[in-house]
């Protein structure tokens, strides 16, 4: 894992959770790693009937303004895992 700056303030794993869940409400969200590079593991009700591609950018874009900027808090989503409950 590499140390990546950031000038975020605060918790970077519940602003990651709280963001996903702002678009996906049923979702339990399990959030690992550090410096810069985050492994994702979502699940929700609202993932039926559609494409893993769909999943990811509804969890990616929940979570875009975590990776834009000059110093991100997200530097990278090493893995992302959308599932069913």
């Amino acid at each position: 894992m590499s140390d990546h700056p950031t000038d975020f303030a605060g918790d970077i794993p519940t602003a990651i959770r709280a963001a996903v869940t702002a678009a996906l409400p049923d979702a339990v969200v399990e959030v690992t790693g550090g410096g810069g590079h985050w492994s994702l593991t979502v699940t929700s009700a609202a993932f039926a009937d559609r494409s893993t591609l769909a999943n990811h950018k509804v969890v990616l874009g929940a979570i875009k303004h975590l990776m834009a900027g000059a110093a991100p808090p997200i530097h990278a989503v090493d893995a992302l895992v959308t599932k069913l409950p």
